[in-house]
C-alpha cells in the first residue's frame, strides 16, 4: 500500500498484481493496514440515485473505503474549514477516516460496491457518531 498521509485522513492505493489470469488485490491486515483491530467488514450496494451515505463522523470508530466496483463520490472534512472532494472511481484508491473526520458518500454508479473495513463493531447512536455538520464544523474549529 502506497500512503499520503494527512492529518486524521489520508488516501492510498492498493497494491495490484496482474497476469493472464486477471487482477488480484491482496488487503493485508498487518503493521501496513491503517486499522488496528480491524472489528467489522461492511459493503454498500445497490444505492439509489440521488441518496446520501454516511454524513456523519465517529467519536470512536476509524474507517477504510474502497469502491471495488463502479464509483462515489466521497466528501470529506478533516478542519471544519470545508468539505473536499475526492472521489472513488478506481478499485485501487482507498481512503483512511480516522476519529472526528466528517464523511459522507454520493453520486453512486448504478454498479458501485463500496467496501469498508471498521475498528469497532456496529455502534448506533450518539455514542460514536455527531449528525451534525455545523456542530461538527464549530467543534473543530474550537479544538
Amino acid at each position: 500500500m502506497v500512503m499520503k498521509k494527512k492529518d486524521n485522513f489520508f488516501i492510498f492505493f492498493l497494491k495490484e498484481y496482474i497476469d493472464e489470469r486477471g487482477s488480484l488485490f491482496p488487503i493485508e491486515l498487518d503493521e501496513n493496514f491503517p486499522i488496528h483491530p480491524l472489528k467489522r467488514v461492511y459493503f454498500l450496494k445497490n444505492t439509489p440515485s440521488g441518496i446520501i451515505r454516511g454524513a456523519h463522523c465517529h467519536h470512536i470508530e476509524q474507517e477504510v473505503f474502497v469502491c471495488i466496483a463502479g464509483k462515489c463520490r466521497a466528501l470529506i472534512d478533516n478542519d471544519g474549514n470545508g468539505k473536499q472532494e475526492i472521489w472513488l472511481d478506481s478499485d485501487k484508491k482507498a481512503i483512511f477516516v480516522g476519529k472526528t473526520v466528517w464523511h459522507e458518500f454520493d453520486s453512486f454508479s448504478h454498479d458501485a460496491l463500496l467496501l469498508c473495513f471498521s475498528s469497532t463493531t456496529y455502534m448506533p447512536g450518539k455514542v460514536n457518531y455527531e449528525l451534525n455538520y455545523e456542530k461538527f464544523c464549530q467543534e473543530k474549529i474550537t479544538q
